[in-house]
């Protein structure tokens, strides 16, 4: 661990940095999930963990948020975890695509979504990793992710409920890839489980 006066200075430029940048207020909370845009612009905060475990936070770091499109990179660890690598590949790329997260797009020569991080290739993974019922999907996400976080973590029934309602755009992807048949029957738990990755609570 850092000796108390490194843990110090750590702190102090963690503090300042924060002090910079907490009155900045470019840009609009999104509001492309009516939920979303119920969010408070002015809360910011910074938390660093070192490999040791030593935490430094400055600001709003206990203010819970879905945890949104950073569920995806967890999400293809399980799905890595659970049918190995060769196998997931055959579903899902890891190549850069160059498009905006929610194209819609798969690659021509596969039918493949391009890679796990754009939503096309989160959906696969999500039809992936569900199960049936696809509460136990979810749940068993949830387990993995309060795991990584070292306490309970549970989902913000407005958002997914939010998400589920306007998410026509997740929907098309979904059953486009249902007619090349890179996901299973079971679409709409497939969209289900996705949506719930997302309307993770986190810090």
């Amino acid at each position: 661990p850092p000796a108390p006066s490194e843990a110090a200075h750590i702190q102090e430029i963690l503090d300042e940095i924060y002090e910079k940048y907490r009155n900045v207020d470019d840009g609009a909370v999104a509001t492309y999930i009516p939920e979303l845009g119920k969010a408070n612009p002015a809360d910011f905060g910074i938390c660093m963990v070192t490999v040791d475990g030593h935490v430094f936070r400055a600001g709003d770091c206990d203010k819970e948020f879905t945890i949104q499109s950073m569920c995806k990179p967890f999400a293809f660890q399980m799905a890595l975890e659970q049918d190995g690598v060769a196998e997931t590949l055959k579903y899902v790329g890891v190549e850069p695509s160059g498009d905006a997260f929610n194209s819609i797009e798969l690659d021509a020569r596969t039918g493949r979504p391009f890679n796990p991080m754009i939503n096309a290739g989160a959906i696969v993974v999500a039809s992936r990793i569900k199960k049936l019922p696809v509460e136990a999907g979810i749940a068993a996400f949830v387990e993995k992710m309060s795991d990584a976080a070292g306490r309970a973590l549970r989902i913000d029934e407005a958002v997914l409920e939010s998400e589920t309602l306007t998410g026509n755009r997740n929907r098309a992807i979904a059953y486009l890839m249902r007619n090349f048949a890179t996901i299973d029957e079971h679409v709409n738990e497939s969209l289900h489980q996705y949506f719930a990755q997302c309307s993770l609570l986190v810090t």
